[in-house]
């Protein structure tokens, strides 16, 4: 079994590393394009797959840490959860349809232990079935063109909506859908007959991959629909993607670096790995939707919304040094906005490319310049195999960070550990890391399934800074980030800065069902399962409420939309006995007056500015229900929205000094345009070195 401790999404999601597969699908291979598919093949559990979800029932009965009971009200919540997966805006299946499968509404429990699995794949096939129906309505639809002069608006989310009654009701939906998704692309330049040519692609490909779904698939997605209903953490593997696991997990092959997710139609970036071609160029972030994807500087841009995500992943994958190139809707952006094409060059990500990082910045305040020193540790990494093979100068981040630290700590005022979308890694390496900044006592708790508790300790005596200490955090800092955040919280030993972080306070295990099934060796799969839980050194726990810093910083991202917080299935936050320790200070006499400077700081800083705007802009849009499909009204937001931009592009360039034609040259860096939380940082250390340095 191995021991995980970082934030990972697998459910529907995939790295992009590179790795061999027979069912690679592009969306323009012509001999897999001329493939017949059949539309009314049904498909059936195979005949081992009974023993694989009897004894995945039995483990999680077992041995999940919440000692969960498999009973009717969870066969409710993995049923809705089910139907959820497949048809999650109800655009497929009929109210009739949902109405014959509640006969199975309170029973799937009873199933998971019999291993009955006709259920699930009886639903499955009926989806498909009304997909195919769905489909023939598009290509038939798309053959006359809309009129965008009507006054009529397209309701998007239809969570809370009733289920359609008849065909004529699922019609007039998908009229608007296509409507509204017609109009995006006029708006964006293309005439109607390359309109009709990208949405017929677009549900072509989709039709094509659900065809394309074997019993394997199907299996998958309803063993993980039953494991995420425990614990958004717990999941199942098919052989497969225990491959692909391991492959992110030694991020060894080629790709961009991202972990991608399903999003409704939508392929989103949950997480960018760091030292990947993604992380270095700065282009991609996470909750970024990629739209299409194209091969090389010229080819043509293949869109992928409605894909699976599978599909989506193979496009991106290829060899090291190729390009891809990505149509994104940034992050926060609503879906009718136009889309940014960006260009990366598939890389391995390099254990040494993940490694903490050094810079120096200064920042001015109150008339005095100070220095501040940054260590970026973009992940808790630790070389096991050097380490057990006894080479002297192994990697690992306590080393690393020991070393710059040793560097910095003559030559700056201030030290700032930033942690922003790390997301997680070794526990050892969290506990030897906070050992760096105080003399001993505990950093962590760890309770087990039966109660037990252990403590994480630093037994190392040594203070390699002793300094005025920050942690920047957001809410993808995660896990092993959350542990060192916290422990510098809890000692007072430094402030805390940024964002809530994710929240993700639990431990697991992987468990080779192999060992429970020799008689279907290499079919089985693994199991990832949920064994324990994180708490602080004050016996709070950072699972689902995370870290909240001393000094927050202005965010879009609702802890309720994104985060442990917002899964239905999240462990719940408790608490448990303190464990001894000494705080080093009590910082809380301070923070009010930062909070205070930090603020006023805002108000005249450009770029809080614009992030301020995009906030409560973010916001309106969130409350926007309906979306409306008059050409001249989205046509007049439309070009609101690329005025508005490039009025910022205008004032960057005027802060930055840059006057006439700069196209084609590199953007000079300056820390106010590329990473103002990070200047605004400084500030705030600035700010607190002052405070103590007057005895406040």
């Amino acid at each position: 079994m191995r021991i995980l401790i970082v934030l990972f999404f697998i459910f529907v999601t995939s790295s992009s590393c590179d790795v061999k597969s027979s069912e690679k699908f592009t969306g323009e291979n012509p001999e897999e394009n001329s493939v017949e598919l059949d539309t009314n093949k049904v498909l059936q559990p195979k005949d081992y797959f009974p023993k694989i979800e009897m004894v995945i029932t039995k483990i999680l009965s077992r041995y999940h840490y919440k000692n969960v009971e498999i009973n009717d009200s969870l066969s409710e919540i993995i049923f809705d959860n089910y139907i959820d997966a497949l048809d999650y805006n109800k655009m497929y299946f009929l109210k009739r349809d949902i109405e014959k499968f509640k006969k199975y509404h309170d029973k799937i429990d009873d199933f998971l232990y019999d291993g009955v699995l006709e259920p699930p794949y009886e639903i499955f096939n009926v989806y498909k079935k009304r997909l195919n129906q769905r489909m023939n309505y598009v290509f038939a639809r798309l053959k006359k063109e809309f009129d965008f002069t009507i006054d009529e608006y397209y309701e998007p989310d239809r969570a809370d909506a009733e289920w359609a009654q008849t065909e004529d009701e699922l019609n007039e939906l998908w009229r608007k859908r296509l409507k509204h998704e017609a109009l995006n692309l006029k708006l964006t330049g293309k005439k109607w007959d390359k309109v009709v040519e990208t949405l017929v692609k677009r549900y072509q490909n989709y039709q094509k991959a659900i065809l394309r779904y074997k019993s394997e698939d199907v299996f998958d997605l309803f063993m993980n629909v039953f494991a995420n209903a425990i614990d958004p953490h717990t999941a199942y593997f098919s052989p497969r993607e225990s491959e692909n696991f391991d492959i992110r997990m030694k991020l060894s092959l080629e790709g961009i670096g991202a972990l991608l997710q399903q999003d409704g139609d939508y392929t989103k970036v949950v997480r960018i790995i760091p030292g990947g071609p993604a992380y270095k160029s700065g282009l991609l972030h996470p909750d970024d939707k990629i739209v299409a994807v194209g091969q090389g500087k010229e080819g043509e841009l293949v869109d992928v919304i409605g894909w699976r995500i599978d599909d989506v992943v193979q496009m991106i994958r290829g060899k090291k040094g190729t390009i891809v190139r990505l149509a994104i809707i940034e992050a926060n952006s609503s879906s009718d906005v136009a889309t940014d094409t960006i260009s990366l060059v598939r890389d391995k990500v390099k254990l040494e490319e993940r490694a903490a990082k050094k810079e120096i910045t200064e920042v001015e305040e109150h008339g005095k310049k100070y220095k501040i020193g940054v260590i970026k540790i973009p992940s808790f990494y630790i070389d096991f195999e050097a380490k057990r093979k006894g080479i002297a100068d192994y990697k690992s981040t306590t080393r690393d960070v020991r070393k710059l630290l040793n560097e910095l700590k003559d030559s700056v005022d201030a030290v700032v550990i930033d942690l922003r979308n790390n997301g997680g890694g070794a526990l050892d390496e969290a506990i030897s890391l906070t050992g760096l900044f105080i003399k001993l006592g505990p950093v962590v708790q760890v309770r087990n399934s039966n109660g037990k508790i252990d403590i994480g300790e630093d037994t190392d005596p040594d203070i390699v800074y002793s300094g005025p200490l920050g942690v920047l955090v957001n809410r993808f800092s995660a896990s092993a980030s959350e542990i060192f955040s916290a422990a510098i919280q809890d000692y007072g030993r430094g402030l805390v800065l940024g964002e809530q972080t994710y929240g993700k306070g639990t431990v697991q295990n992987l468990i080779d069902l192999k060992r429970f099934l020799p008689a279907i060796d290499g079919k089985a799969g693994e199991l990832k399962l949920t064994v324990a839980k994180f708490y602080r050194i004050t016996g709070s726990s950072t699972q689902n409420l995370g870290v909240i810093p001393d000094i927050k910083f202005p965010t879009p991202i609702d802890p309720d939309e994104f985060g442990e917080s917002s899964n239905p299935s999240a462990l719940e936050w408790d608490r448990i006995s303190p464990t001894r320790f000494t705080k080093y200070a009590d910082l809380s006499p301070l923070i009010p007056q930062l909070v205070k400077e930090h603020e006023e700081r805002l108000k005249t800083e450009p770029e809080f500015q614009y992030i301020l705007e995009d906030i409560a802009e973010y916001k309106k849009n969130k409350e926007k229900k309906k979306y409306s499909l008059l050409e001249s009204v989205r046509r007049e937001e439309k070009e609101k929205n690329d005025k508005k931009k490039k009025m910022r592009e205008e004032a960057r360039k005027k802060i930055l000094g840059i006057t006439g034609d700069e196209k084609g040259k590199e953007k000079p860096k300056n820390l106010k345009i590329d990473d103002p939380n990070l200047e605004e940082t400084g500030h705030v250390m600035a700010d607190f070195i002052i405070l103590n340095n007057s005895g406040r």
